[in-house]
């Protein structure tokens, strides 16, 4: 293993490593592959113990976070509040458990409510509404593969209880001696919030701004209508605040929130002329424009991808079509059940993302 590739993983190693004075980041292990850690947040306090993000429901990751709070003096059942980034599993779910045995308090973004409902009205429906946007898109046995690997999720489901708390945008908190401002950042989920310590100028940027990777866009109970829209939009409201400390929820610390912000509007901007120009003459679902685009920092086939990340490779195809139907670039329209999208315009129209969608 080269020394490059040591240093990109070293972060996943174990540990409380302090970041800034009071504050440690603690690596919890993932079951993934490609996602195989994510950074909770230890904030300590003279008044009380908060974690930003909780790490998932697994016996490995409750273990680990025993043994690192151990090593500055804190034991799990001292933690008197979870602040959480957003609803998905490896952020929210050991939140849950914890509560139900230490009785911490667990808040979330209130964006995040309506994906709460979804998911508490009905198991199968709220699967069947993630999985099943597989089939607009043209990829019907991905579709009936992944229903069946996603239908038996009960156990985790059970762990969606709702949050004490909604946080909203603007709202101040004052944590161990801080004051993290709430900033709502929609498009990863629609309710994903981050935390801006504007004093100390330290980012906790949960999904929204991760390191090495682009984040996932919507992979949600309740969907919203043009989710790469609202992540652009997001990332340009972060950019606008003071350059921050980077600590996101999966890869090490980095010093300039703005460099990495920087990074992803031009990755997106790129992939929007490259959707376009897979498109060709048109006439194509997004499972055709994405086995047309090359995938991962290794330019992988859509074909050689594994299952989960084949869906999110079509469902961000999909997205980044329909923000060029949006912006008028593209038509689209659904014959059997499947949406098919072609150019409006015979060259494309420059820079969106600076002169359309970030004005």
């Amino acid at each position: 293993m080269s020394a490059n590739k040591e240093n990109r993983y070293e972060w996943e190693e174990p540990g409380a490593f302090e970041v800034v004075p009071n504050v440690y980041r603690i690596p919890l292990p993932l079951p993934g592959d490609s996602l195989r850690a994510v950074n909770v947040y230890l904030l300590l306090g003279s008044d009380r113990v908060v974690l930003i993000d909780s790490g998932q429901f697994l016996e490995v990751a409750r273990k680990a976070l025993t043994g690192a709070l151990a090593l500055v003096g804190v034991e799990v059942g001292d933690v008197s509040e979870f602040l959480i980034t957003h609803i998905h599993r490896d952020h929210y779910t050991q939140a849950i458990a914890l509560r139900r045995e230490f009785h911490g308090k667990v808040s979330i973004g209130a964006g995040e409510r309506s994906s709460f409902d979804m998911i508490q009205r009905n198991e199968q429906d709220s699967l069947e509404r993630q999985f099943g946007l597989l089939r607009l898109c043209g990829a019907q046995a991905l579709y009936e593969t992944v229903s069946a690997f996603g239908s038996d999720d009960s156990e985790i489901i059970n762990l969606y209880e709702r949050p004490d708390d909604w946080l909203y945008d603007g709202t101040v908190l004052h944590v161990g001696g801080r004051n993290l401002s709430v900033i709502s950042t929609p498009g990863h989920t629609r309710g994903h919030v981050v935390f801006l310590d504007s004093d100390s100028k330290v980012l906790f940027a949960g999904d929204h701004v991760l390191p090495h990777i682009t984040p996932s866009i919507a992979l949600e109970a309740d969907r919203p209508r043009l989710p790469l829209g609202d992540y652009l939009g997001s990332l340009n409201k972060v950019r606008q605040m003071p350059d921050s400390m980077l600590l996101p929820a999966h890869g090490p610390v980095v010093p300039s929130s703005h460099k990495r912000i920087d990074e992803l509007l031009l990755h997106h901007d790129l992939r929007l002329r490259q959707t376009y120009s897979a498109l060709g003459v048109g006439g194509m679902s997004a499972f055709e424009v994405a086995r047309h685009l090359k995938w991962t920092r290794r330019e992988t086939d859509l074909g050689d991808l594994d299952l989960f990340n084949s869906m999110l490779a079509i469902f961000e195809t999909k997205y980044h079509l329909d923000l060029l139907v949006e912006l008028g670039v593209l038509s689209s329209k659904v014959e059997d059940e499947v949406e098919f999208y072609a150019p409006k315009a015979t060259q494309y129209p420059g820079d969106l993302i600076q002169s359309r969608l970030l004005v």
